[in-house]
C-alpha cells in the first residue's frame, strides 16, 4: 500500500499477556483466557508468546508500518489490557503518533477476584497521526459499557460489535478503517454497519477465512435490506 491512503486505524492486535510470569504467557491462549469450564473451541490465535521486551519492539515495528499509512489527523485506537497498558502507549508514541487519551471498555460480566479488585475492564488507547482533526460534532463518553456475545464469538478474544460501532465514531464517514489483526472481521462489519470501507490484515488463514465469509454475508444482507 502507498503512504497515507487510510483514514482510521482500528485493532485488536494479541496482549502476549494473561499471566504473572513469563511461562504463564507463553501458554496456550486458550488455556489464558477462558475459564476452565469454556467448552467452546476456536482456531489458534497466533502472535501471542512475547515476552515484554519483545512485545514492545514488536508493537512499534507494526504501529510504524500503520503510521505511514494513515492520512495527517487519522485518529488509532489499539486494544489492551492492563499488564500491557504502559508500552503499548510507548509503542504508539514511538512509531510517531500523539496521544490523545484512553478509552475505557467495561465489561459486566467479568469474574470477581476474592480479596481483590474485579479486573471488569480493558482499555483503548486514542491517538492521532498529527496533526489531529474534529470529523464530527458529536461528544462520546470516555467509558462504553458493553457485554461479551458468546455466541456471537468467532475469535477467542472477540471485542462487541456495538463497542466498535461507538470507537468508530470519532473516524470520518466514508472513510478506509485499517486493521492490521483482523481475526474475525469485527471491525470490518463494524464498518459496514456504519458505512464506512475497510482493508484487514490476517496472519492466520483459518480466522482470515472465517472473516471473509462473514464479511460476505453481511455484505449480502445489507444488500438485500
Amino acid at each position: 500500500m502507498a503512504d497515507g491512503q487510510v483514514d482510521a486505524i482500528l485493532t485488536d492486535p494479541p496482549y502476549s499477556s494473561g499471566g504473572l510470569h513469563a511461562g504463564a504467557r507463553r501458554a496456550d491462549p486458550a488455556q489464558k483466557y477462558q475459564a476452565s469450564g469454556t467448552k467452546r473451541t476456536y482456531p489458534p490465535m497466533l502472535g501471542d508468546c512475547k515476552d515484554q521486551r519483545s512485545f514492545t519492539m514488536w508493537a512499534t515495528l507494526w504501529l510504524s508500518e500503520c503510521w505511514r499509512l494513515a492520512k495527517p489527523g487519522a485518529p488509532v485506537l489499539v486494544f489492551s489490557d492492563w499488564r500491557q497498558l504502559p508500552v503499548m502507549t510507548d509503542a504508539i508514541q514511538a512509531a510517531g503518533f500523539e496521544w490523545r487519551g484512553i478509552v475505557v471498555w467495561h465489561k459486566p460480566s467479568a469474574r470477581p477476584m476474592l480479596g481483590s479488585f474485579r479486573r471488569d475492564a480493558e482499555f483503548v488507547i486514542h491517538a492521532v497521526k498529527a496533526p489531529a482533526r474534529t470529523f464530527t460534532r458529536r461528544c462520546f463518553p470516555g467509558v462504553f459499557n458493553h457485554a461479551v456475545n458468546a455466541a456471537a464469538k468467532i475469535h477467542l478474544t472477540s471485542k462487541p460489535l456495538p463497542l466498535l460501532v461507538d470507537l468508530l465514531g470519532v473516524v470520518v464517514e466514508g472513510g478506509t478503517v485499517l486493521d492490521p489483526f483482523m481475526g474475525g472481521g469485527t471491525t470490518a462489519v463494524a464498518c459496514i454497519e456504519t458505512e464506512r470501507r475497510f482493508v484487514g490484515v490476517e496472519l492466520s488463514s483459518e480466522y482470515a477465512s472465517l472473516a471473509a465469509e462473514r464479511i460476505a454475508a453481511v455484505e449480502l444482507a445489507h444488500l438485500k435490506s
